[in-house]
C-alpha cells in the first residue's frame, strides 16, 4: 500500500484498480491510528486495513456529497390529497460526531399534503443523506423535517427518530438498553390533535394493527 496517496495498488490481488475508492490520503492517517493505539500496521492481517477503513469512512459520511434537488430527481407529484401521510420504522445508521463511533435506530415521518406528495423512497433517501455525516441525533431530526418542509411546503411535517448511541453504550456510562428519542415539529403538527394522531399511528403499527 502506497501510503498517503489514497490509493492502492491492489486490494483484490486481481489488479482491478478501477474498483477502488479514492479516500484522499485517509488510509495514511489510520495507519498513523493503528501505530498509536500499539498494533503493527505492517502484520499481514492488517496490511489493508488503513484504506479498508478509510473507504468505509467515506461511505459512513457519503451525506456531505450529497443534495436535496438530487435526492428528489423530479419524483415531487401533484395530488389532491390532505391527508396524514406516514412512513415509519426507516433505519439509520449514523456516527456520532463527539466520538466517531455509530448511533442507528429508526425514523418515522409523516406529513400533511398541500398539493404535492413525494415518492415514498425519497423521503428514506433524505433520512440517508443526512444520517450519513457526522451528526447529533437532535439536528438531524430537525433537518430532515426541514428538508420536506422545504421541498414540499406541506401544511405540516412531523419527524420521530429513535437512537441508539455506542458512545452511551459501549463506553461512559454503558447503559446498555438507552434509547434516545427526538422529534421535529413543523407546521400543522404544533397542534395536539395531529401530533398525537401521528404518535398514535406509529405506536399502532408497532403493536401490529
Amino acid at each position: 500500500m502506497a501510503q498517503g496517496t489514497g490509493t492502492v495498488t491492489d486490494l483484490t490481488g486481481q489488479g482491478k484498480a478501477k474498483d477502488l475508492v479514492d479516500v484522499g490520503g485517509m488510509d495514511a492517517l489510520y495507519h498513523g491510528i493503528l501505530k498509536g493505539v500499539g498494533e503493527d500496521p505492517e502484520r499481514e492481517g492488517l496490511l489493508k486495513t488503513p484504506y479498508r477503513a478509510a473507504a468505509a469512512m467515506k461511505f459512513f459520511t457519503q451525506g456531505y456529497q450529497q443534495s436535496l434537488e438530487d435526492i428528489l430527481n423530479g419524483a415531487i407529484f401533484q395530488e389532491d390529497n390532505n391527508n396524514m401521510v406516514l412512513l415509519r420504522d426507516i433505519e439509520f445508521y449514523s456516527l456520532c460526531e463527539h466520538h466517531l463511533v455509530p448511533f442507528f435506530g429508526k425514523c418515522h415521518i409523516a406529513y400533511i399534503p398541500s398539493g404535492k406528495i413525494v415518492g415514498v423512497s425519497k423521503m428514506a433517501r433524505i433520512v440517508d443523506m443526512f444520517a450519513r455525516r457526522l451528526q447529533v441525533q437532535e439536528r438531524m431530526t430537525n433537518q430532515i423535517a426541514d428538508a420536506l418542509e422545504e421541498a414540499l411546503q406541506p401544511q405540516g411535517v412531523g419527524v420521530v427518530a429513535e437512537g441508539s448511541h455506542l458512545c452511551m453504550i459501549m463506553r461512559g456510562v454503558e447503559k446498555q438498553h438507552s434509547i434516545m428519542t427526538t422529534s421535529a415539529m413543523r407546521g400543522a403538527f404544533l397542534e395536539m390533535s395531529t401530533r398525537m394522531e401521528m404518535l398514535n399511528l406509529i405506536r399502532s403499527a408497532k403493536n401490529g394493527f
